[in-house]
């Protein structure tokens, strides 16, 4: 996919764009010339890369390479992310001259309506239970074997964050089974980090912790839902095509070495 969805309202899909900024911020970014830098040291890319935003005054190519001593001074490889709203709009084609690689491609899913949400039916002995933020950092990463350093960066990240998380996980006799989070601002909703236990796969399990997630939004007010998910992950597209999502719009990163920056 190629730029924004015209099955899609383009206000609501900017909307959702600045929604996944809002929930993505960490207390370590700055502006620089109307681009946002990020430099969290944690694992999520969408909280330690440049956000082309605005268009600003300096010319692009010292722009680019103070970006890239903002990014060394910070000890973290530079990341950009090129979306449909990235500025200017030849800035993919810029970096790539520049030799940063493309790399990751997803895609934001839109779910335009929560009006009918189904109820779920549960495994026999499995509870859904609310969790804390930072116990859910430690959980969601200990599930992913992410070091400690980047877990607690990502408990600070949601202890910090502009808009409210709402984390839960699917629980069965005493092991998570799966876990997720969602965000959310006025009426949308976003979902973060759901994650199903590897022997617990294949069961319908994320659909069902979405279902749920989604569900405790439209109570919260949500009406609009979202999600971020890497294009060549179509297990989890199945499971959120499933549910009524549909690709919204698609961004990508760029950096010298995306090895080095994953």
């Amino acid at each position: 996919m190629n730029g924004l969805n015209p099955d899609f309202d383009i206000s609501l899909l900017s909307r959702i764009e600045d929604a996944g900024l809002n929930a993505s911020a960490p207390p370590q970014q700055r502006w620089l010339d109307g681009w946002l830098l990020r430099l969290s040291p944690g694992k999520a890319k969408r909280a330690r890369c440049v956000n082309a935003v605005a268009p600003g005054r300096r010319p692009l190519e010292d722009k680019i390479a103070a970006c890239e001593r903002a990014f060394t001074d910070a000890k973290l490889p530079m990341i950009v992310r090129i979306t449909p709203f990235s500025v200017p709009a030849d800035l993919d084609a810029a970096l790539e001259r520049r030799g940063l690689n493309r790399f990751d491609d997803t895609f934001v899913m839109v779910l335009p309506g929560l009006n009918s949400i189904p109820s779920v039916s549960l495994p026999a002995g499995a509870t859904f239970q609310s969790l804390a933020l930072e116990p859910f950092a430690q959980r969601v990463g200990a599930l992913r074997g992410s070091p400690l350093a980047q877990r607690q960066a990502h408990a600070e990240r949601l202890a910090n964050s502009p808009v409210p998380f709402f984390a839960w996980e699917l629980r069965r006799d005493g092991d998570t089974l799966a876990c997720g989070q969602y965000a959310l601002e006025d009426d949308v909703v976003g979902l973060y980090d759901v994650f199903t236990a590897p022997a617990a796969r294949g069961q319908g399990l994320a659909g069902l912790l979405c279902t749920r997630l989604l569900a405790d939004a439209a109570r919260h007010g949500a009406r609009h839902a979202y999600l971020q998910v890497e294009a060549d992950n179509h297990a989890a597209r199945s499971v959120y095509r499933k549910l009524g999502f549909a690709e919204g719009y698609a961004y990508h990163y760029r950096a010298h070495d995306p090895a080095g920056a994953r």
